[in-house]
């Protein structure tokens, strides 16, 4: 049997599964009639996945993946799954792996992208909420890079190291790096704590103050060092770290 006509089986099984539920409470039919709001989870990701496996719906499906990541997760499992993680869910193929992976990172854009037209570097606050979706859900600790230009407007940002922060903020040379070749001006540090507790270490301020120091040699001034949490931060020059 061809891989093209198993395909079209498969497709029209789900198909059937699905038309077994009344249309009124089909994902599809309920998006059109009162919006993409009212669809619950496992519904919105049944219509980006459009069909399921051999005897199971779409819905059904979704609903699978939903639970593999232990209760209560649901949608952030999925960013925290790998492809492989996903393709692990039977009925999941490499293809619709990719999807949902491809969704979670759209997601976070997009909330990305809800904060930065007019955000402000010089403020804590506005540059957490920018970096937070991105860093919070972090399993290892990453150290990002912001750069600024003279007019404290972002040039580029950057993952400096992932995993192993402490050895990136001892050794200042690649931050400086990647700052002198994009002409910055100045620059803001963030790194999460997969703990969810932003609460800067000894060590962090210790380390922050040696950047500091080697940006003031460099005429590179290190504007901050923010700490992301799950939901809040610890901006360390509000803190008072600046100082001796």
């Amino acid at each position: 049997m061809s891989d093209t006509l198993l395909l079209d089986q498969n497709y029209d099984t789900a198909s059937k599964t699905m038309k077994s539920i009344p249309k009124e409470e089909r994902p599809y039919e309920k998006c059109l009639a009162h919006g993409a709001g009212v669809l619950s989870d496992a519904e919105l990701l049944a219509v980006i996945l459009r069909t399921g496996s051999k005897g199971e719906s779409a819905l059904e499906l979704s609903r699978k993946v939903l639970a593999q990541h232990g209760e209560g997760s649901g949608l952030l499992g999925i960013y925290h799954m790998s492809i492989s993680d996903l393709t692990r869910v039977k009925g999941l193929g490499k293809v619709k792996a990719i999807q949902l992976k491809c969704v979670a990172e759209l997601s976070k854009r997009i909330s990305r992208q809800t904060f930065s037209d007019g955000i402000s570097f010089k403020d804590p606050a506005a540059v957490a909420r920018y970096y937070m979706e991105e860093m919070r859900h972090q399993e290892q600790e990453i150290l990002m890079l912001a750069m600024l230009n003279s007019k404290g407007l972002l040039i580029a940002d950057q993952v400096i190291s992932k995993g192993t922060v402490r050895a990136a903020m001892s050794s200042p040379r690649e931050i400086f790096i990647e700052a002198v070749r994009h002409h910055a001006v100045s620059i803001i540090l963030l790194h999460n704590h997969p703990s969810g507790i932003p609460d800067p270490s000894r060590e962090d301020i210790l380390m922050t103050r040696r950047v500091r120091d080697a940006g003031r040699l460099l005429g590179i001034e290190l504007l901050d060092h923010i700490i992301i949490g799950d939901c809040q931060a610890v901006s360390m020059r509000e803190q008072g770290i600046w100082q001796e």
